[in-house]
């Protein structure tokens, strides 16, 4: 049977794998934080969410408990996200600088925004079990995203397993590039570059570890990394 985007999406939704981060998602969902409590939360695995034709795929750690795990999109409705959607917008990726909730109109033009582990994890710290039991998710994910040219792994979590999916997905060896804001890795020929960037996380953002210029900066580099002449980028030949 053919796999697609959708097939993926519903098996991330359902999924049940790892008992201690269905029960937490599901416990965060029914107690709620204050200034949510009348909403009715997500509380499954959140699926990636963007353009299917995206050359740029950025990657995050997995859901905020109030974030994501409420909304059910991606970097939705916490100070993650509002950081960096706004990025994304002044870059030109996304419509509008803000992500709230799923239909608020938000949409990405050549972004895929996707999560190392899907569902929130208590203490924002999945153990290596939940990482291994959701990684087929990202490699398939890879897969079906035949267009992309680059990824942005956000902070070293990030980072690391996109290293181990690049290597499964591409059949290459794993890069051993140190993660640092800015670092860039070849996949090898023809495969996609990866890019590290700080997680948007309010304790980098907060004590100015990672700046608005500094993430803005950073985009226009990796999208000018594919987007380059014939001949004259780090592909050797112009955006596909």
């Amino acid at each position: 049977m053919t796999d697609s985007l959708g097939a993926l999406r519903s098996e991330i939704v359902d999924c049940r794998r790892c008992p201690r981060l269905v029960a937490y998602r599901e416990r965060v969902g029914r107690e709620r934080k204050r200034e949510f409590r009348g909403e009715t939360y997500w509380a499954r695995g959140v699926p990636g969410f963007g353009d299917p034709q995206a050359r740029l795929v950025a990657v995050g750690l997995a859901p905020a408990a109030h974030g994501s795990n409420r909304t059910g999109r991606v970097f939705t409705g916490d100070r993650s996200a509002a950081f960096l959607v706004r990025a994304f917008h002044a870059v030109g990726f996304a419509n509008r600088p803000t992500s709230t909730a799923r239909g608020d109109g938000l949409r990405y033009h050549d972004l895929y925004l996707t999560a190392a582990v899907r569902c929130a994890p208590p203490g924002n710290r999945p153990s290596p079990a939940e990482t291994a039991a959701c990684a087929p998710y990202l490699d398939r994910e890879l897969r079906l995203l035949p267009r992309t040219r680059a990824i942005l792994a956000l902070g070293g979590f990030a980072w690391e397993a996109v290293k181990r999916a690049a290597a499964a997905t591409y059949g290459v060896e794993a890069p051993t590039t140190a993660f640092a804001h800015g670092a860039c890795a070849p996949l090898g020929v023809g495969r996609p570059l990866l890019w590290a960037s700080y997680h948007p996380s309010p304790q980098n953002t907060n004590t100015g570890k990672l700046t608005q210029a500094m993430l803005v900066e950073l985009l226009g580099r990796v999208r000018a990394s594919y987007s380059a002449p014939a001949g004259t980028g780090p592909w050797g030949g112009g955006p596909a």
